[in-house]
């Protein structure tokens, strides 16, 4: 790729937290999943990439309250609160009542880097309307997840999005494949 051509990108890791990741039922390749996604922060951080982690909470009293064990982060995840930023959302789009569009505009982003979970709601949601906010779009297709639901397995609803979503709306890439210019 030719570097004048690369565009400054950001990473955004969806909902990896407790309650999601490590609830009843566990997510598909749960462990590569998180391995691939902390190597593409770890990348990003060496590159002097921004990187944004959402985390969706709920109402107060109820499970994914801001403040209830399972709202908050994994603690394996290599997110750095004093560098990254991570703030709340309350809907599967990332973008919806969150400032996310002004703080990648902020910070010069104009490819957004989407992994995470659920692949079927959030990082569908997001994958859909980052374009119509300006900003290019990669979805790393071995580094989102989601659980199977009573209809599909996760393995088919990862694999229905990766080729629902690339081309159309991301470009789709492999974790191993996922680069981040020098800042």
């Amino acid at each position: 790729m030719d570097p004048s051509a690369f565009r400054r990108r950001g990473l955004l890791v969806i909902d990896m937290q407790q309650g999601l990741f490590n609830g009843a039922r566990r997510p598909y390749r749960a462990d590569e999943v998180l391995g691939n996604i902390n190597a593409l922060i770890d990348r990003a951080h060496a590159a002097g990439a921004p990187v944004f982690a959402a985390r969706h909470i709920g109402p107060a009293g109820t499970p994914l309250a801001s403040d209830s064990a399972l709202s908050q982060l994994l603690a394996e995840l290599r997110i750095d609160p004093a560098r990254d930023t991570v703030f709340d959302k309350t809907r599967p789009n990332c973008f919806f009542d969150t400032g996310l569009a002004d703080r990648l505009a902020s910070a010069g982003v104009e490819e957004l880097v989407i992994v995470g979970m659920k692949t079927d709601f959030c990082v569908d949601t997001t994958s859909r309307a980052v374009r119509d906010l300006g900003f290019a779009a990669v979805l790393v297709a071995d580094a989102h997840t989601t659980t199977d639901s009573p209809v599909l397995e996760a393995q088919r609803i990862v694999d229905h999005h990766n080729a629902t979503l690339g081309g159309a709306f991301v470009m789709l890439v492999a974790s191993e494949d996922c680069t981040f210019a020098d800042s």
